[in-house]
């Protein structure tokens, strides 16, 4: 379901790294092998920003780009997370005012890109995201307060990786994606059908590590989705510095594996050509990357100014693809939310927008010595001697007082 035109291919196509296993797959859905491995010549959309569904004539006929619409119920709860979302970043960019978080990297504008990330992939699979994905981390379940944990300047990230088969949030860039490519490898060589979701954003493509995951995926066909959150600014950095590739979708084709490009404010593409990736990949298809346009509303952090490299006129061109908006318009003409749904959604959101408050409103006692004591399993001669000099600086402090 989307617009674009048919790719040209050779007189003699070469031939791609298991072909036969990704066409076994790729047929249960009607779609060649030659079909899938470039991206669409537009991005996929589902539903426009004035939140109407795009006519079936008018999303192109593209073999193997068409996506089937997502079922009204699996959409209203994509929309109260997507409601959610907006409210914990409305509520953590206050809590970083009142001296509660020492920084918060907002997703506000990119919550449909999280929160699809988050209900694509089954309890048993993996995600890894990155410092930005917090909505993500919650509406995969993890408690709201230890996601926000790590940005109080905890020494530990939080929460347990294993309670939700989430890793713990990156700063590093692009080091989330070799861990979910890690853990994708060892669900494969045990047999298990364990789907990975590595997260990333457009800067991220830029590095080394962004390389070596999809060479090593690819190679090893390992079952990864690459999801890159295109927002169109690394840090200030516009993407046209950073890439010269037609998109990042296209930098998939070069290791082996189809790359996609979507709507990343249209929830309902989101949802649809992340669940097909998804599902491709459980079945032995091997990586997939897909790339999602989107838009980072707010500064990347609250030490940036952002009004320092784009203009006011940029961002409210975007904030009329506003995802939220864009999807409650959908669903109400649709009959399938209700002014009763609205009530319920927002008073859901708002506990856990108090549910933050208050955690975060908490004292935390510090144990400086915590700084040592989870480092290895059995602490080195360097720690212990910089244990024992800090042991020793703070009980001089002590006495002194």
């Amino acid at each position: 379901m989307t617009i674009s035109a048919n790719h040209e291919a050779p007189d003699e196509a070469p031939a791609m790294p298991g072909d036969g296993a990704l066409a076994e797959s790729l047929l249960k859905f009607g779609i060649s092998v030659e079909d899938y491995m470039l991206p669409a010549r537009h991005q996929i959309q589902m539903v426009t920003p004035d939140g109407v569904l795009v006519p079936l004539g008018e999303q192109g006929t593209q073999p193997g780009h068409e996506y089937p619409l997502p079922d009204d119920s699996e959409l209203l709860a994509a929309y109260e997370q997507l409601v959610i979302g907006r409210r914990v970043n409305d509520q953590n960019s206050a809590l970083v005012r009142q001296g509660r978080m020492a920084v918060y990297p907002s997703s506000h504008g990119q919550e449909a890109c999280q929160v699809a990330a988050a209900l694509c992939i089954a309890d048993g699979d993996w995600m890894f995201p990155t410092y930005r994905d917090s909505v993500a981390i919650m509406a995969r379940g993890i408690d709201p307060v230890q996601v926000m944990t790590l940005f109080r300047g905890d020494w530990h990230g939080g929460y347990n990786p294993h309670e939700r088969n989430v890793g713990i949030q990156s700063t590093p860039l692009t080091t989330q994606l070799l861990h979910g490519v890690g853990v994708a490898h060892a669900a494969k060589l045990r047999g298990e059908k364990t789907v990975v979701l590595a997260m990333c954003g457009d800067g991220a493509t830029s590095e080394g590590d962004f390389h070596e995951a999809l060479n090593f995926a690819a190679v090893f066909k390992l079952p990864v989705i690459f999801f890159v959150q295109n927002n169109k600014y690394a840090i200030s950095v516009p993407l046209a510095q950073q890439s010269a590739a037609p998109s990042l979708a296209h930098k998939a084709v070069g290791y082996g594996m189809p790359g996609e490009r979507v709507d990343g404010n249209d929830l309902v593409a989101l949802l649809a050509v992340l669940g097909r990736a998804v599902k491709l990949a459980r079945e032995g298809s091997g990586p997939l990357l897909v790339e999602a346009h989107t838009y980072r509303m707010q500064a990347h952090t609250n030490a940036d100014d952002a009004t320092r490299y784009r203009e006011d006129s940029e961002v409210a061109e975007w904030q009329a693809k506003d995802p939220l908006t864009r999807m409650k318009t959908y669903l109400t003409g649709k009959g399938v939310l209700s002014s009763e749904d609205e009530t319920r959604i927002a008073g859901r959101a708002e506990a856990v927008a108090a549910q933050l408050r208050q955690g975060l409103g908490e004292d935390v006692t510090v144990d400086p010595q915590d700084l040592f004591r989870h480092v290895f399993s059995s602490p080195t001669p360097q720690l212990e001697k910089q244990s024992a000099m800090l042991a020793d600086e703070l009980a001089r402090e002590e006495a002194a007082q």
